[in-house]
């Protein structure tokens, strides 16, 4: 019987946990290499809600022709983000993930139009200015993963008037991180970058990993637009 099959919910929460620790990133991309083959399987045995919350919050409010919208999803992953979003009516997706088999998996998906590696924090984002008319980032924004700054990066990604939409979990481990991005948001807001859209705080954004809490991790859902 295959791996995708025979996962449970504390292999899954295991491996989660050794993915808030503070890795070094060789480590971490070769984790995540491996990870590819289980990593959808396991975000549903851990109810793992980012790519939905931010589908349906740029579908509540994106209000142009959306098959032909340009869609920037950065830290893409296997392509659950895309594949919610197609739901949503997109349908011109370009991926971006440091991960060479969790874009192997997103090739195969027929989701994206180009696919592209990069080190999101350490490299520059690997796309034009000002190209696209959706930027989302689910769940990758988060202590010991993507840097805080690169929520400029993904404004600058967006066209004028274009959406950017991004995730963080609200638990007591990301507190810090939390703050410190909501600070670069207030402060972005203040530069006349963008102008805050929405935001949503979600009682229940995935199952919680770490022993010291139970039930559901909370999160937070934003939503900006460049001007």
């Amino acid at each position: 019987m295959s791996a995708a099959y025979t996962r449970t919910f504390e292999m899954a929460k295991d491996t989660m946990r050794i993915l808030r620790n503070n890795l070094p990133m060789a480590d971490k991309i070769d984790f995540y290499n491996r990870w590819a083959k289980t990593y959808e399987q396991d975000l549903a045995l851990l109810d793992y809600r980012a790519p939905s919350l931010v589908a349906g919050q740029v579908s509540a409010h994106f209000s142009g022709e959306r098959r032909a919208a340009a869609v920037l999803d950065v830290a893409c992953g296997t392509g659950l983000a895309a594949k919610m979003m197609k739901r949503e009516g997109f349908e011109r997706f370009v991926g971006v993930d440091c991960s060479k088999g969790m874009l192997q998996h997103a090739r195969q998906s027929g989701l994206y139009q180009d696919i592209k590696m990069a080190v999101v924090g350490d490299q520059p984002l690997p796309v034009p200015s000002g190209d696209f008319d959706v930027v989302i980032i689910s769940g990758a924004l988060s202590v010991n993963h993507i840097p805080v700054k690169v929520i400029r990066e993904l404004c600058q990604a967006a066209k004028q008037g274009g959406l950017i939409c991004v995730t963080t979990r609200g638990n007591r481990d990301n507190a810090g991180y939390k703050a410190a991005l909501e600070g670069e948001m207030k402060q972005m807001e203040e530069e006349g970058l963008w102008r805050r859209v929405e935001v949503t705080d979600v009682s229940e954004f995935q199952r919680e990993v770490s022993d010291d809490e139970d039930g559901y991790t909370p999160g937070c859902v934003y939503l900006f637009q460049r001007l």
